[in-house]
């Protein structure tokens, strides 16, 4: 055999250490996180005895926090498996409207039209005898909701059952009751309904929501378009959200996929505990987008004694319809700071009004808790009990004053929140005659000025002015003709920002109007 060459030595040998040094690794390079045999670790730590001394690594976050991240993945099935039995499907019917008949020029409705089987058959009975009645059918919808206690009671939405004439409720092994109506609260959009199970039930364990952070893995067990015990997961989105579904919104904002049908059913988070109900979705075509809202599970708690004993929830009133403080609101009334509750009409005969409360006031702090946002106050109101002996603190002018007050009981929805409307004046407006007040169906008696037409793109325009709304004050001045209109604007000439107290139908509101900049001559 002829000996190799030295050139030929040296290419096998390079062969052999790149067969050491890279096929070796390779092994190691289609490893997943976790995929380490007990004692790798350990021993890559700390190598063999006599390997010699290395320099530290730096520390690689990225890699890390991936690898924490794979590692600690929620596994929902079997949070899942325990769940599903507590977890419902409701169905309501309601009866349709008394039939009327259909007139002679009526289109037929369906079930009378020419794609009827029956048609040929109808027909000559309706020249006779005329149209025939407008068919009816029962309304049905389908929800979802959840068991609270072994003795039937199930919490769910009070849109999933209102106006129900006969409530279903089918259990997971797709046993069916009849159900009753416990309580229900259309404010919250909470209902209670009750079964007389003939076998064992399976209740869920309420968690505490306020323990929920952005971020937080949860999940939804409900009946999406009537796909029984579907289960989505997701994180918690945001919290406190407001979504103009009445004065005391508060609700869980998730990406955890929600539908029509999921409505009533719980959101859960990783311990099994139910922290929320599911109640809406944001969506333009009716279909889930990653954008839920769920009633906090605390709120419910707080509800549920009452539900339970009176079927109703008897709520604190101070009888003020309240708005947000805007920026501008802030600067016109000279506050310190963007805070509290703006009261843009006193009702009377109402506690507010025995307090001695007036448009105009800032109410920033209520039964001693401060009010930072307008949203803030009509929730606390409505947890004090009626009849207590309080206290609210309110800003009137540059003056913080403390007035004591007895708390009412809300019959209706009185309190209301409405969002002022603000921004950056080309209107015109006339004297608000009788005449017109009655045709505006106010009364008569209003003093005011009357908003007859609104320039496009003008300051009023921006502040969302309206044709017909009636300007009752202007920076604290009242106003009964447009005269007095006139004056007050000039002696504001100063002023950047006025502030309007507008009555639009049975409403009154204050409208920061912002004035618009004075031209410079020299860019005309």
């Amino acid at each position: 055999m002829r000996p190799r060459s030295r050139s030929a030595r040296y290419n096998l040998l390079l062969a052999a250490i790149l067969l050491i040094g890279v096929a070796a690794p390779s092994a190691e390079a289609i490893r997943f996180w976790g995929d380490e045999q007990p004692g790798e670790a350990a021993e890559a730590q700390s190598g063999p005895e006599d390997a010699p001394a290395t320099a530290p690594q730096k520390a690689n976050p990225a890699a890390a926090a991936s690898g924490s991240l794979v590692n600690n993945l929620p596994n929902f099935a079997d949070l899942a498996e325990a769940l599903s039995p507590s977890v419902v499907n409701i169905s309501t019917t309601t009866a349709p409207p008394p039939a009327q008949p259909r007139s002679r020029n009526q289109r037929r409705p369906p079930g009378f039209g020419q794609g009827d089987p029956y048609h040929e058959f109808w027909e000559p009975f309706e020249k006779f005898f005329g149209p025939m009645p407008r068919q009816q059918r029962p309304q049905r919808s389908l929800g979802s909701g959840f068991i609270l206690n072994r003795e039937g009671l199930i919490l769910t939405n009070n849109h999933v059952v209102e106006d129900a004439d006969e409530i279903l409720v089918q259990l997971s092994d797709e046993t069916e009751y009849k159900a009753i109506l416990v309580g229900r609260d259309a404010k919250t959009d909470i209902a209670v309904i009750k079964i007389e199970a003939q076998v064992d039930l399976h209740p869920v364990t309420l968690g505490n929501s306020e323990n929920l952070r952005v971020g937080d893995w949860i999940f939804a067990i409900g009946n999406p378009f009537g796909l029984q015990h579907t289960v989505t997961a997701g994180i918690v989105s945001a919290k406190g959200r407001f979504i103009g579904q009445g004065s005391y919104d508060d609700f869980i904002q998730t990406d955890a996929a929600i539908n029509p049908g999921n409505s009533g059913g719980p959101l859960v988070n990783l311990r099994g505990e139910v922290v929320g109900i599911n109640s809406a979705i944001f969506s333009r075509s009716g279909g889930n987008i990653g954008i839920g809202f769920a009633i906090p599970i605390n709120l419910a708690k707080e509800l549920l004694p009452q539900l339970r004993e009176k079927g109703k929830v008897v709520r604190g009133w101070l009888g003020v319809f309240i708005q947000k403080v805007t920026p501008e609101i802030a600067e016109s009334l000279s506050l310190e700071e963007q805070r509290g509750a703006l009261v843009a009409d006193v009702m009377d005969g109402t506690p507010a009004q025995e307090a001695g409360v007036e448009v105009g006031d800032v109410i920033i702090e209520f039964d001693g808790h401060a009010i930072q946002e307008s949203n803030d106050l009509p929730a606390i109101v409505a947890r004090t009990p009626v009849g207590k002996k309080t206290s609210l603190k309110i800003v009137r002018g540059e003056k913080i004053q403390s007035l004591p007050i007895v708390i009412g009981e809300l019959a209706d929805e009185d309190v209301v929140v409405s969002e002022g409307p603000s921004e950056e004046l080309g209107m015109s407006i006339q004297n608000l005659t009788p005449e017109i007040a009655e045709s505006l169906g106010i009364d008569p008696e209003t003093r005011g000025v009357v908003i007859a037409s609104i320039e496009p793109n003008s300051a009023a325009d921006k502040a969302r002015l309206q044709r017909g709304d009636i300007i009752l004050e202007v920076d604290r001045k009242t106003i009964e003709s447009e005269t007095e209109f006139s004056r007050v604007l000039r002696k504001a000439k100063s002023k950047k920002t006025l502030l309007l107290l507008v009555r639009r139908g049975d409403n009154t509101i204050f409208v920061a109007l912002k004035k618009p900049a004075p031209t410079d001559p020299a860019d005309e």
